[in-house]
């Protein structure tokens, strides 16, 4: 069974923060609030640990889980190529609720699933979601519910449906509940190319537009 913490009683957030480092340092899993929804997160560079991760929500390999970073400068690190486009979407919308699909870096070693080549990779803008990443490093995290049921916004509601299968719960009280939006940049140049919103949330087809006159936006 996990182990709960209170994020918002300070000594007990210390003491949640070490533990799911440890945690996550030993493979295992462990539940964080972010900005969107409540995510369960494994350390992104231990095939193992993501592998329990997909099997905890009951997904295959062919649903790799998107890797949260604490800061812009992992994109360069993660991406195969960071183009002028994808770098005005993190510009513009990190830390916050856009998940950018690039190009992998093809010297990683790590195994995520089925991904053909690419990573789906977002900074949170969540307080103790970016503090955990900069402890850690990149974790692959997806929502924190079983597939098929309603993204987490509680810790309670991630205890409820994964709470045998992990190690800690971050309680950091409810989150926002809208997921992030999704894009597919693999298919932008330094010019501009072309942009799939593979699906809709947190940042509007609208303001993606406006920020990239220059690229052509496919559903």
């Amino acid at each position: 069974m996990a182990e709960t913490y209170d994020c918002s009683e300070s000594s007990q957030l210390l003491s949640g923060m070490r533990t799911a480092r440890h945690a996550l340092g030993r493979g295992e899993l462990a539940v964080m609030p972010t900005d969107t929804v409540y995510g369960v997160a494994a350390d992104a560079f231990t095939p193992a640990a993501v592998q329990r991760l997909l099997d905890a929500k009951g997904r295959g390999r062919t649903s790799p889980p998107p890797v949260l970073i604490p800061n812009t400068a992992t994109l360069a690190a993660l991406a195969a190529e960071v183009t002028a486009p994808m770098q005005a979407l993190a510009e513009e919308f990190w830390p916050g609720g856009l998940t950018i699909i690039a190009r992998a870096n093809p010297s990683l070693s790590w195994d995520l699933g089925e991904t053909g080549g690419t990573v789906a990779l977002r900074i949170p803008d969540h307080a103790i979601a970016l503090e955990l990443l900069q402890e850690t490093g990149p974790l692959a995290v997806s929502s924190a519910n079983i597939t098929g049921e309603a993204p987490s916004t509680t810790a309670s509601d991630a205890e409820r449906m994964l709470g045998e299968q992990v190690a800690v719960i971050l309680d950091a009280g409810e989150v926002g509940g809208t997921p992030s939006t999704i894009v597919d940049a693999t298919g932008t140049t330094e010019e501009g190319g072309v942009i799939r919103i593979l699906r809709a949330g947190a940042v509007s087809r609208e303001a993606l537009e406006a920020l990239l006159p220059q690229v052509t936006f496919e559903d």
